[in-house]
This record gives C-alpha cells, structure tokens and sequence, in this order.
C-alpha cells in the first residue's frame, strides 16, 4: 500500500509539475503576444535577440541594423494574434476554474456560470455598450453639436436622396426577395433533385456582398457605342442590335440595378427557411382545404401562406435590418454618385472623407433607431411561436 501511495503522489506530483509549467510557458507567450500586437517594431529585436541566444551573433547583428522583411512581420503578427486571441481564452478559464476549484465546495456551482458568463458580457459592454454610448455622445457634442447634426441628417437635400434610395432599396429590395425566395420554395418543393436545385439558389448567399458587386459590375459594364462591350447585358443588347446603355449612371434607375444585386443574394436565404416552412405545414389542412373544393391558388393564399406567416415576418425583418444598413454594393459600384447614395454611404463619406465625426455619429444614431423596432417585431414573432420563451 505504501508503495503504490508514493507512485500515486510521484505521479500527481509530475502532473502537477508539468501543468504548472505548460501554464508559467503559455502565460509568457501571451505576454510576448500582447507586447508584439502592441508594437510590431518589436518582432525585429525579438527575432534579433533569439538569434543571439543561440550563438548566430552575425545574424542577430544583420536583423537588428536591417530588419525583417514586411511578408515576415506580418506573419509574425498573425501568428501571436490567433496566439492572443484562442491562448488568452484558455488561460483564462484555466485559470478561473482553478481558482473556483479553490473554493468552497457549496459556491462552487454559483460562481462556475459566471465564469463562462461575465468574459462574454465584458467584451459586449466594451465593444458594443461603449461604443454605442460613445457614438450618442459625439453626435450630441461634436461639429455643430445636437440641432445642427440631426437637423443635417433630415434637412439636408444630400441626406434626403439618401433617405429616399434607403426606402426604396427597403421596400423592393425586401419585397423581391421574400417573394421571389417563397415562389422559389414552393416550386423546388415539386422537382425530384430538390437538394441540387436549391444549390445554386442559395450559393449567392455565400459570396461577401463586395464579391457580389464586383461580379455584377462587369455584368453592368458599359463601353462607348463601336467599342468592344464586355459587360454581359450590354454585349447582349447591342448584339440585338441595340446601342450600349450606362446601367450605373441611368437615374433613376440605377438604383434598380443595385438593388436587384441585393435580392440575388437574399433570395437563396428566404428561400431555405420558406421551403422548411412549408414543409411543416399540416398535410390534413391542405387535404381540408381541398374536401372544401378551393383550388390550388386559394390554397396557398388561404391555407398555406397563414400557416406560415411566422416565418415569413422572420425572414422579412431579417432581410429589411440586412438592406437598411446597405453599403457595400453602393460603395463598390457606384460610391455613392449618380443619386444612388444610402445613409452607411453617406456615413462613411462624413466621417472619413469630410471628418465630420458629428454628423456621421449622427447618422450611426439613426440607423439604430430604425432597427430597434424591426428587432422588436422579430422577437416577439419569435416568441409567438415558442421560440426564447
């Protein structure tokens, strides 16, 4: 007994000392990772210094007067970030649980939560709270202060283009694709290969919307007439015998254009959660509604649509929160010109072209306020179909 008792404390003792160390090693990689994202000027007297230390005196001597070339330091500086970012996670609940372990047997179920808990709800108050309550501050107190950076905002005829573009692209950007992308989910709901066609609906939806607009920008490209087009529609048209159009530059229906770029991309979204709605519909209430003689058209209006109205609300105020802060396709298309300005394109342009931080915070304010509902309906959908209750 006694023997096996000292193999048992020689092994807890070896575990204890090999966990001990592995922590003392990754707590000064971290620290070595937070000096070297803090300044990355550091990288070039870190690798100096670890040549030295293993006797390359002359290439310590080479680094230290020429430096590291840009491709490494980059590399380096990704390396401690994911070194940073997934380390200082595991050090902290490492260490965490170990101090919970610590203590007394009859807290340590209360406090286990909150260690999983309260690092998540420090990162939203710094990255979101923050933020959030400095962006109301500066649009109260920056440039003009508070009546001249909203008036701005709602008064200005720049601003009022942009308005006007943001409910277009709300009403018929969401529009088209709820219908579009339910028109697709009740006919791919009828073919043998649903799987296979549902495929290249949805594969918009995985392309970043600046991808997107860059492949929709040689599709709208356009060359003077007698020049060779290679934009797809103008190549088409003017081999019917049509004159080559400036589809980005045509007011107003430009805007038109973009916005079907947004629907291209939604329409594979709305079209994955409609088909799984109707898929969840009661095949005795269609079997009910066919007894009662309605036809296959009032059966979708009168049967099918109602029963899945939550899902339509959900897929609705999804897209509408996703087109309300539009930016990408206006600024990598058109930038903003020929009247197709949004307000997070005109945000952008105040507070980084014309350094108006006031009014872009202003514009930031009104964004958030416009959502706040829209997030309301949706919870509260939700909610009605048993969902976060």
């Amino acid at each position: 007994m006694t023997t096996i008792s000292r193999r048992k404390r020689r092994s807890l003792t070896r575990r204890t000392l090999g966990w001990g160390f592995g922590f003392l090693t990754a707590l000064v990689l971290l620290w070595i990772g937070v000096v070297v994202l803090l300044d990355p000027d550091s990288i070039t007297s870190l690798m100096a210094s670890l040549y030295g230390l293993v006797g390359l005196e002359g290439q310590a001597a080479a680094i230290a007067e020429r430096g590291l070339q840009e491709g490494f330091i980059r590399l380096i500086t990704v390396f401690f970030a994911i070194l940073v970012g997934v380390g200082g996670v595991w050090f902290l609940f490492t260490a965490g649980n170990a101090l919970i372990e610590a203590s007394p047997s009859r807290i340590r179920p209360r406090l286990r939560p909150w260690l999983f808990i309260l690092p998540a709800a420090a990162f939203l108050g710094v990255y979101l709270v923050f933020p959030l309550v400095e962006t109301i501050r500066l649009s109260i107190t920056q440039d003009g202060g508070f009546l001249d950076n909203y008036s701005f905002v709602f008064t200005d005829p720049a601003m009022q283009t942009a308005m006007r573009n943001n409910g277009l692209w709300l009403v018929v950007g969401t529009t088209g694709s709820v219908v579009i992308g339910l028109l697709f989910a009740a006919l791919v709901d009828r073919v043998k290969r649903e799987a296979f066609a549902k495929t290249f609906v949805f594969l918009p939806l995985a392309i970043s919307a600046v991808g997107a607009a860059v492949i929709w920008r040689f599709v709208y490209t356009w060359r003077p007439p007698g020049a060779s087009q290679i934009g797809m529609l103008n190549a088409a048209w003017t081999a019917a015998g049509g004159e080559p159009v400036a589809f980005l530059q045509t007011m107003p229906w430009n805007n038109f254009f973009l916005i079907l770029i947004m629907i291209w991309i939604q329409t594979g979204f709305a079209m994955v959660v409609l088909s799984a709605a109707l898929k969840g519909v009661p095949t005795e209430l269609v079997e009910a509604g066919r007894i009662d003689g309605a036809s296959e058209v009032q059966l979708f209006f009168r049967v099918v649509l109602p029963s899945i109205r939550g899902a339509l609300i959900t897929v609705a105020t999804t897209i509408f929160i996703v087109i309300l802060k539009v930016f990408d396709i206006v600024f990598v298309m058109t930038g903003g010109r020929f009247e197709t300005e949004v307000i997070a394109n005109r945000m952008f342009n105040e507070m980084f072209r014309f350094r108006n931080f006031g009014r872009a915070s202003a514009l930031a304010v009104v964004l958030l306020v416009a959502v706040i509902p829209i997030m309301v309906v949706n919870i509260r959908n939700l909610r009605r179909q048993g969902i976060g209750t």
